[in-house]
């Protein structure tokens, strides 16, 4: 963190942004836009989840901590990164002193509308804002934010993933959910039917979407390309881990080795096995033509 704009404390947004969606900029953008020119803003992260602190495993990840770590330096928000396992077992009352006072000197906290703190998560929002005002501290609670009728979640957009609505899933989180890994040997059976594709292991711990081919969107060194995902196992060549395989099209170079960023667009059609390789290509070529037709 820096100087806390000349000792005028900091701003902070309080959260776990483990999907960092719309709902949680909400939140970011609040804490920015009070923090004004005179605080720092910071939003406060654990080292890790808080659920995998409690029941020992932690819900899927929609985001890569490099992707996240970006989007905090984009927006000017400083991260603030605490151990979990330290301050777990604080009251709220001890959180709000000890964290929030004494080691950022917040002057302002901003929060969803779900907010929960302390040990066993005992303290909700409304109680965060009760302490806050006996310190002298202004808080803000953010209220639910609503896309098309639907409340937004790190839930709801995992669900949306994993069942192939990727096009929810994109409009709950304010972006194209993707990953960027390196690009890894494969068969390189691709080449010789005339659609190279590159190999990408998802990222540890990524919530998985729905197995099947996708419309992506590849950013290769800074240019943008149409691209066809598929993810699964591959049952007409088989694989016994899940892969990302993506052709690019307008594309001909070699890319192993280096890290390449895909995002999925929308849901073209499920995975499954063909009779023949001939039966493949023939699908193959149909989906690249249906995002061609869609561009």
């Amino acid at each position: 963190m820096t100087d806390k704009k000349l000792n005028n404390g900091c701003a902070v947004a309080l959260g776990n942004f483990d999907g960092l969606h719309i709902g949680h900029l909400a939140v970011i953008d609040r804490t920015i836009a009070l923090a004004g020119e005179s605080m720092t803003a910071t939003v406060m992260l654990f080292d890790e989840h808080s659920m995998k602190a409690v029941t020992g495993a932690a819900p899927p990840r929609l985001i890569t901590e490099e992707e996240r770590a970006d989007i905090f330096k984009k927006n000017g928000i400083e991260p603030f990164v605490i151990s979990f396992s330290r301050i777990k077992d604080f009251s709220p009352k001890e959180f709000v002193e000890k964290v929030l006072v004494s080691e950022l000197d917040a002057r302002i906290v901003v929060c969803g509308f779900n907010y929960r703190f302390g040990n066993k998560a005992k303290g909700d929002a409304k109680l965060l804002e009760e302490i806050c005002i006996e310190k002298g501290i202004k808080c803000v609670i953010i209220n639910e934010v609503v896309k098309d009728g639907m409340p937004i979640s790190s839930t709801a957009i995992r669900n949306a993933v994993e069942c192939g609505d990727i096009e929810k899933a994109n409009a709950m989180l304010g972006r194209s959910f993707g990953y960027c890994t390196e690009v890894i040997n494969g068969d390189k059976r691709g080449r010789t039917w005339g659609f190279p594709t590159i190999n990408q292991k998802l990222p540890e711990g990524f919530v998985v979407p729905k197995f099947g081919v996708y419309e992506s969107i590849v950013t290769v060194e800074g240019q943008r390309y149409l691209g066809v995902t598929n993810i699964g196992l591959r049952p007409t060549v088989g694989t016994e881990k899940v892969l990302s395989e993506t052709h690019i099209l307008s594309f001909d170079g070699v890319l192993y080795g280096k890290k390449v960023d895909v995002r999925l667009i929308r849901f073209i059609r499920s995975e499954q096995k063909f009779s023949s390789f001939d039966e493949l290509i023939l699908q193959i070529e149909s989906d690249v033509n249906s995002v061609k037709g869609g561009a």
